[in-house]
């Protein structure tokens, strides 16, 4: 059943679905070794039109998905932030995370929090599920001081090998987050958010 796709806006963002407007940008971030540091190599131009055209299917299918973010004060796509089911089966499936990518000019100015927390709150809200998580490599403490900050607790005994990644690759070990609803809605009531 075809959902029509939910738009989410904050105060710096709107969340929406794809246009071909923002392969472009996407490219670009996606080829940037820096934004690509912690996973497997940058994207190729065709790659990451791939990306985006799943990314598309998804939030056509469903509603929700990992959604362009479009900076209001640039009117132009700087990332993606969105909830996802992992195709790739995980010590933890089934679940839907919560993940992010955003162009390095964009880095730390709080926007990828930002659109997160609309993200968790979507998917608490309107989707009522009970959990998300997020995961990383372990080298990635960018992305997990970010899980922090957005209330989520590290799964100590998560840590797990990513199952799309071969023995012995650096990236292979990955930490897992996680936010329970009844947390994200205490957090919220006590005023937090």
């Amino acid at each position: 059943m075809t959902m029509l796709p939910a738009v989410l806006e904050t105060d710096r963002l709107i969340l929406r679905q794809w246009r071909n407007a923002d392969r472009a940008p996407f490219a670009a971030l996606c080829a940037d070794p820096e934004v690509m540091a912690c996973f497997p190599a940058p994207l190729t131009r065709t790659e990451s039109d791939a990306m985006v055209d799943r990314c598309t299917d998804l939030i056509a299918e469903r509603g929700w998905g990992p959604w362009a973010v479009e900076a209001k004060a640039a009117g132009t796509c700087i990332g993606l932030i969105g909830l996802h089911v992992p195709a790739a089966t995980l010590p933890f499936s089934p679940c839907v995370e919560i993940s992010w990518r955003l162009a390095r000019a964009w880095w730390g100015q709080g926007l990828a929090c930002e659109g997160a927390r609309a993200a968790l709150g979507f998917g608490f809200g309107e989707l009522g599920l009970d959990e998300i998580v997020a995961f990383t490599t372990l080298a990635n403490v960018r992305s997990q001081a970010l899980m922090a900050r957005l209330g989520m607790a590290r799964d100590d005994a998560g840590d797990f090998d990513h199952p799309a990644l071969p023995a012995g690759h650096p990236l292979l070990r990955h930490c897992l987050y996680r936010l329970p609803r009844r947390q994200w809605q205490a957090e919220a009531t006590a005023g937090s958010r």
